[in-house]
Parts: structure tokens; sequence; C-alpha cells
């Protein structure tokens, strides 16, 4: 099984955003007059934060980031917020616009998305890209899929169907696009690490209708209601582990030890493990072969788990969930 103990959520989540402002920047330097871009915190609530991107004209790119003026009562910007928009570069709202702006020439589409991400991260509060507005972030993502070839030079192509159910496995908030009924069963000898990591890219792209997020040492971040699963590839490409920080700053290894070996013998398809101060929920799917429906199952099952344990069992350690369980 891939080893998770040299995991670190804090440089994983910075390494998203510096991955998400890179392909940002790309998807700047494409925007015309024909389209503009809104960027919201996904939310269910009314008028979340969002960034708009336009061209008023060629070459030139307007940035609007939400004022009150635009925000929901749940979202209304404190001074302080607003005093931090303004020393970023941002304009104050006026009577022409509700909302902070900032012109730039579109040569400078990187300090534009670094502008933005500034906005989201530190501003608006979204801890992480995988938290953005799904449409969205299917718009910055999507790129041409790749093609899989296997270790005869034969290509492959993975249907991406998902188990029978519900998109949001009980409630869990996983973010993918609704499949059809059937269960693909396609079984792949993967090659090689890399042969094995463009087939789950592959499976995930079709399932949540965009490549997903990479850190830069390669793990996979999904939503999955108000924490996150991440999936590593071993090194000898012989399984996929699925793993989620569910409890930090644990008080008492002692006890926290005692806790998660009562869970795990009642677990039926996952494995609870201290490492350090925090508890992790994992679990591993075989890859030789790679059989894309015990991904999405894995998928599944750790959503289900990873969404509905933290909270209870970060009261009993004496510990928090990932984000304090708001989004």
């Amino acid at each position: 099984m891939a080893e998770i103990d040299d995991f670190d959520l804090d440089r994983s989540t910075a390494q998203a955003w510096s991955e998400f402002s890179v392909r940002l920047a790309e998807v700047i330097s494409m925007i015309d007059e024909s389209a503009d871009l809104t960027i919201r915190s996904f939310s269910a609530g009314d008028e979340p934060p969002f960034v708009r991107l336009s061209s008023p004209e060629r070459l030139a790119i307007r940035a609007e980031a939400a004022g009150n003026g635009s925000l929901g009562a749940s979202y209304q910007l404190s001074d302080s917020q607003q005093a931090a928009l303004l020393a970023a570069g941002w304009r104050a709202p006026d009577e022409t616009c509700p909302n902070f702006s900032s012109d730039h020439s579109q040569d400078a589409a990187e300090e534009i998305a670094e502008l933005v991400v500034g906005a989201l991260r530190d501003v608006y509060g979204v801890q992480h890209p995988v938290f953005l507005d799904p449409d969205q972030l299917a718009e910055i993502l999507r790129t041409e899929p790749s093609v899989i070839e296997g270790p005869d030079g034969a290509t492959t192509v993975s249907s991406g169907t998902l188990l029978d159910g519900d998109a949001g496995g009980g409630g869990s908030g996983l973010e993918r696009v609704p499949a059809g009924r059937g269960v693909t069963m396609t079984a792949v000898l993967p090659a090689d690490r890399d042969h094995l990591e463009a087939l789950v890219e592959t499976e995930l792209t079709a399932s949540l209708g965009h490549p997903p997020i990479r850190d830069e040492e390669g793990d996979i971040v999904i939503r999955v209601g108000s924490t996150l699963l991440f999936l590593r590839t071993a090194a000898d490409a012989q399984d996929v582990v699925l793993f989620s920080a569910v409890v930090h700053d644990v008080d008492g290894r002692s006890r926290a030890t005692e806790v998660l070996n009562d869970l795990n013998v009642e677990a039926r398809w996952v494995k609870f493990q201290l490492v350090r101060d925090r508890v992790f929920v994992l679990t591993s799917v075989p890859a030789r072969p790679f059989v894309p429906a015990h991904l999405h199952q894995a998928v599944r099952v750790m959503s289900d788990v990873a969404d509905g344990v933290d909270d209870e069992l970060a009261a009993k350690l004496g510990g928090r969930t990932t984000f304090g369980g708001e989004l």
C-alpha cells in the first residue's frame, strides 16, 4: 500500500492553489469579448462570494470581486476584509460598479490569476480549489483528454460510469456528473505507475466532468462534504490508496489508539490510522488488474465514512475536523 506518513495537508492545499492559479492564468490568456468567467464559492446559501473576469476590449481584462452590494447577508465583508482587497490592488466599489474591480492587460494573465486566488482564498475564505462551484471549476480545469497507452502499445478508453444511486452517496457532497446506471467492469493491467495514474485520472475526469485537481506530489483531491478525499497510487502500481485526514490535533495518543482499535474491529471496508496527532481513514484498491468499478465503489465508501464520522470522532478525541465543519 502507498505510504501516507509524509502527507501534509497544508502543503498539499498550497500546492493545489498553485496548480489552480497556473490553469486559471491559461484561461485568462484566452478570454475575449464574447464571454465572461464567474468563479463562485460553492455554497448552498444565496449570493455567495465570486470573482468575475471579462474582456471589455481586445487584450484587456477586467476582474471584479464581489462587494457587499452583490453578496448575501451571511457573506457580507467585514472592514478588515474590504481593507485586504484594497491593499491587494482592487478598487473600491462605486456608483458604476457594486464590486471591487481591477483592470489589466491580458499579457499579465499570471498576475491576474494570483489576484483572483488571493481574493478567493485569503479574503473570501475558500479553503481549497475543490470548494469552488463545480461548473466553473470544470471550465477552468478542462483539458483535452489524453490517450492511455498500455504495455503492448494499445490504447485504452474507460467509460467512466458510476455505481447505481444518487450522486451524493447519501449526502456526502461528492461533486460529480451523473452517469448511467451501468457499471464498467473492464479490467486493465497497468504497465507502470504512470499508466495507472492515467487510468485513474481518466475515470475521475469522466465522473467529475473535468480533470481532477492534483498537488505537486501527484495526489488527487476530491471534495466530500466538508472534508477532502485524497487518492495516491503506489510506486509499484500494485494499488491505489484513498485516504482522508478526518481529525487533527488529537489530545492523547493512548485514548485515540483505543478508540481507533474499536473502530477497526467494526469497520468492513476501511481502516483508521493514527499518524502523529492526526487520524486518517483509508482504504486500498488493488490495481493489478485495475477495474474502474472498484475505484468508484471505494470513492463512494470513503465519501460516506470520511464525511460521516469526522465531527463525532473529533469530539470524542478532543481534536478538530479539517475545516471546522464549515465550508
